[in-house]
């Protein structure tokens, strides 16, 4: 982790970094993690294609469902595995490579690496934005948890764990096969 007195400095220093790492600003420094492990990347891509299919092909379903979206979060630069925004929040997508509007649901795929980055430093953040749902998906122990954002923070909404099949807000019009999510 690297502290800075300047932002300008900290986002120098992850554009910097090699294409195998993947950096973020959290809380003033900035947090170099590797990149996914085949069970993580399995895992986030399914969950992609579960709701890409379903919610984020341009029809009327109104979301945009994307994968690793940069955002810019006030001073914090976080790297989610897949967010989605409803579309009346965002009509368009922006013109910079960069999201400024806190998403309206963001997917995070834990590692043994990252899963304390995840709960400790980014979710804090989450709340502080104001998005809604989080899901932490455990591809090792094979679970889906849903925080849902309440006045007093973070309430764990439902724990999913094995191959079921499960309706998960804010998506509950979806049946998601977890199976499919894992590594058999």
């Amino acid at each position: 982790m690297v502290k800075s007195s300047s932002p300008v400095d900290l986002y120098a220093a992850l554009e910097r970094l090699p294409e195998h790492l993947v950096g973020e600003i959290l809380a003033g420094e900035l947090v170099v993690s590797p990149r996914p492990a085949p069970r993580h990347a399995l895992a986030s891509s399914a969950v992609i294609s579960d709701l890409f299919g379903a919610y984020g092909r341009g029809s009327a379903s109104g979301w945009w469902i994307l994968d690793e979206p940069e955002l810019h979060l006030g001073p914090d630069v976080l790297d989610p595995d897949v967010a989605g925004w409803r579309r009346e929040r965002m009509p368009t997508l922006p013109e910079t490579a960069y999201f400024p509007l806190a998403p309206d649901w963001v997917c995070e795929v834990l590692s043994p690496r990252t899963a304390g980055i995840d709960r400790v430093k980014k979710l804090p953040i989450y709340a502080r934005e104001q998005v809604p749902f989080v899901w932490l998906v455990d591809p090792i122990e094979k679970t889906l948890e849903v925080l849902k954002l309440g006045p007093e923070g973070w309430i764990l909404a439902a724990v999913h764990q094995g191959d079921v099949t499960v309706h998960a807000p804010p998506f509950e019009s979806l049946a998601l096969d977890l199976s499919a999510w894992w590594v058999p």
